[in-house]
C-alpha cells in the first residue's frame, strides 16, 4: 500500500479518500471536514521527524508536510481545499484533529499543511516568521484588539496594511480555559444587506491610506480601494483600526459601513473547538471576534496564517 519517496517520507498509492466533507453545523456556507483518524496517524508518524524550526528555517518544506498530509489523507484532499476555498458560494471549511494531539508543535504542523495545501504563507512581521502565535487574557497593553479581550474586535479582511497579497486566512485554536464568549464573527460580502448602499458611495473606489500600529512591525503605508475586482468577482478590503481617514466626510463614512456590517443579519457567530482550524477566503469573507465575559484567569491562544493562492 506504501512506496518510499525521495527525502525518506512515505505517500500512499491509490489512496481513497479518508475525509468526509459535512456542512458545518453553525454557518450555512462553510463547510467542516472530517479527516479519518487513521489518516491523521499516519500523517503524524511518517513526518514526526519534521521539527517546527525546520519548517521556519526551510520553506520547502512547509510544501513537503502539505504533500504529506494530501498523500496520506487521499485521493483529491488539495484540490478539494482549492476548490472550498476558491468557490465564492462558499470560501471556507473548518477542520481539526479530532482530539488526536494536543500540543503545539502539533498544531503548527497540521496548520501549516493546510495552508501549503493552498499555497505560500506570508512573512508574519508580528511573529517574525511565517505564522504567528498570540494569547489573549484577563490583562493586556496591546495597541490593537487582537489581544484585548473585553472588546469587541471588528469585522475585518486581513493584509491591508502590507503589500504582500493575502488571498487566504487560516486561524487555529491551541488552548482555551475560562472563556465564555469570544466567538468567531463572520460575514461573507455576499451576505451583507447594506452592501449596495456603500457600493454607491464616490468612496467606494477610493484609495484609502492604511498604517499599523508598533506591535506589527511594518513601517509602510499602503493605500487601497475598499471596493474592488478581482477573480472571485467583487471584493473588498478594510480594517477600522489602521484606515488613516484624511478628512471628517471619510471618518463618517467609515463608522457608517464598519456599524452596518456588525449590525447585519449576515454576520454570524462561529464557534471554534481547541484543535480546529477554520480557512477563508480574504477576497470576500470578513471575520471579527466577540468580547469574553470577564474572568480573570482568561486563556485562549491561537495561531494565524495568511497567504496567496498557489
Amino acid at each position: 500500500m506504501t512506496k518510499q519517496m525521495q527525502g525518506g517520507f512515505r505517500t500512499v498509492d491509490d489512496c481513497k479518500p479518508r475525509y468526509t466533507i459535512v456542512p458545518h453545523p453553525t454557518h450555512p456556507r462553510l463547510r467542516h471536514i472530517e479527516i479519518d483518524r487513521t489518516a491523521l496517524e499516519e500523517f503524524f508518524t511518517h513526518t514526526d521527524q519534521i521539527d517546527v524550526q525546520n519548517l521556519e528555517y526551510v520553506p520547502f518544506m512547509r510544501f513537503v508536510l502539505g504533500s504529506a498530509l494530501a498523500a496520506w489523507v487521499g485521493d483529491g484532499f488539495a484540490e478539494l481545499l482549492a476548490q472550498l476555498t476558491n468557490d465564492r458560494s462558499i470560501g471556507g471549511f473548518t477542520t481539526g484533529l479530532g482530539g488526536l494531539r494536543d500540543d503545539p508543535d502539533s498544531f503548527v504542523k497540521f496548520g501549516t499543511a493546510i495552508g501549503h495545501l493552498l499555497g505560500p504563507a506570508n512573512h508574519d512581521a508580528m511573529s517574525g516568521t511565517y505564522y504567528a502565535r498570540f494569547i489573549v487574557q484577563d490583562t493586556d497593553k496591546s495597541d490593537s484588539y487582537l489581544r484585548q479581550a473585553y472588546r469587541l474586535f471588528t469585522l475585518h479582511t486581513d493584509g491591508t496594511f502590507v503589500e504582500d497579497a493575502t488571498d487566504w486566512l487560516l486561524m487555529m485554536k491551541f488552548a482555551e480555559q475560562n472563556a465564555t464568549g469570544g466567538e468567531s464573527r463572520f460575514l461573507h460580502l455576499d451576505d451583507w444587506d447594506e452592501l449596495e448602499r456603500f457600493r454607491a458611495s464616490p468612496y467606494a473606489s477610493h484609495d484609502f491610506l492604511y498604517k499599523s500600529p508598533g506591535s506589527k512591525n511594518v513601517d509602510t503605508t499602503v493605500r487601497r480601494p475598499l471596493f474592488f475586482e478581482s477573480k472571485f468577482g467583487l471584493s473588498m478590503s478594510f480594517i477600522d483600526q489602521f484606515v488613516q481617514p484624511q478628512s471628517m466626510q471619510e471618518a463618517v463614512f467609515l463608522n457608517d459601513l464598519s456599524a452596518s456590517m456588525e449590525a447585519a443579519a449576515g454576520t454570524r457567530e462561529v464557534p471554534l473547538p481547541v484543535g480546529d482550524l477554520v480557512v477563508l477566503n480574504n477576497f470576500f469573507w470578513l471575520h471579527g471576534r466577540a468580547a469574553f465575559q470577564k474572568h480573570d484567569k482568561l486563556h485562549r491562544e491561537l495561531m494565524r496564517q495568511r497567504g496567496f493562492f498557489a
